[in-house]
């Protein structure tokens, strides 16, 4: 699926917040071993994956000795839903600002996570807090894992591009952490107790020219058979991540064909793209994209420096980087790029403000 917006959608801001307890890889390795203790044969096989991440910290929505507790669904689930709230209202009243723009002032709202669950939805929880519009049109998505930042900021682009000045608040959130379970000792558990960080990011984007960056298409792949390389397991305890070890393979060999497909659909070529802004999943898939999209080792700087303060929260990870490279300054073509459950592609091609 690929589309090329005939009318001109603006980028006006982009806002990220983060909890405020702060875990350095030290202490999550010395946390994780005590954690998996039972198992120390297991863990001392995967030790090295904590040195090998890239990552130096990253924000957690819990103090660490709440990890080591028996929780449940119910519990879990509640501490996604006031921990998801605080950040949607940080990061959200932080776009508006920037973007100069009122909370009454927004038509629609795209929320997207996948980490809990939240019926009503997120921008339902918060929106008297925030002050939107009764009529305010909701569109929470979920399911997506880590694509989610770039499908759902895609999907925002094309609502407001549905009519003149309209305007659309996207917020990305994921609590990964509150996933970390002891029940099951599983080297797919050792691993994101390595990398998992929490975070969320907030876009703007209206009709019209002007803002941060101007929004041409999206385009998303989903290949076929893949439904075990990345994803959840629904289980009593919570959320099980499903990691497969095959995923820097996969993506140094399937990678560049797939962005060739999406920069055709959206209608650029790729020798036209200046920059891909990518979501760093780990220190190995950021290799592997430089290695499959033929970029000179460390081009991705980044996407690794995001990696390094924040480890892998998920969607929001790749909005991240994207507000690096705008404090750098936006090159004239850029696609922004993220890998998720499905197992899914999503490019998002951005450019210089019009």
């Amino acid at each position: 699926m690929a589309d090329r917006q005939s009318n001109s959608v603006a980028l006006l801001s982009l806002a990220t917040a983060v909890p405020k307890t702060i875990l350095s890889q030290d202490e999550a390795t010395r946390f994780a071993r005590r954690l998996f203790g039972n198992h120390a044969g297991l863990f001392d096989q995967l030790a090295g994956v904590f040195q090998n991440t890239g990552i130096a910290k990253r924000h957690i929505v819990r103090p660490p000795e709440w990890y080591e507790g028996d929780h449940g669904w119910s519990a879990r689930n509640q501490v996604y839903l006031e921990s998801a709230e605080e950040l949607y209202i940080e990061s959200a009243r932080k776009a508006l600002d920037q973007a100069g723009v009122r909370a009454e002032e927004v038509d629609t709202l795209v929320t997207v996570s996948t980490t809990g669950i939240a019926t009503p939805s997120l921008e339902a929880r918060v929106a008297g807090r925030m002050g939107f519009r009764q009529d305010a049109e909701r569109v929470p998505v979920f399911g997506l894992g880590c694509a989610g930042g770039v499908s759902g900021l895609a999907l925002a682009s094309r609502l407001a591009a549905s009519g003149p000045d309209r305007v659309v608040l996207s917020v990305t959130i994921e609590l990964c952490t509150i996933s970390i379970r002891l029940d099951r000792p599983s080297k797919a558990n050792i691993v994101a107790t390595a990398l998992f960080g929490d975070g969320a990011a907030a876009c703007v984007v209206r009709s019209g020219g002007g803002g941060v960056a101007a929004i041409k298409g999206g385009s998303q792949i989903l290949w076929p058979d893949t439904l075990d390389i990345m994803g959840w397991t629904v289980d009593d305890p919570g959320l099980g991540v499903v990691f497969d070890r095959s995923i820097p393979p996969f993506v140094e060999e399937h990678m560049a064909e797939a962005v060739a497909r999406m920069a055709h659909g959206i209608g650029i070529g790729t020798q036209h793209i200046q920059r891909f802004i990518c979501h760093p999943g780990g220190a190995k898939v950021v290799a592997a994209l430089e290695s499959s999209l033929e970029l000179q080792t460390g081009t991705l700087d980044h996407e690794r420096a995001v990696l390094r303060d924040y480890g892998n929260m998920s969607a929001p990870t790749v909005l991240f980087v994207l507000d690096r490279v705008l404090e750098e300054g936006m090159p004239d073509n850029s696609l922004l790029l993220a890998l998720g459950p499905g197992f899914t592609a999503s490019g998002l091609l951005l450019t210089r403000p019009q």
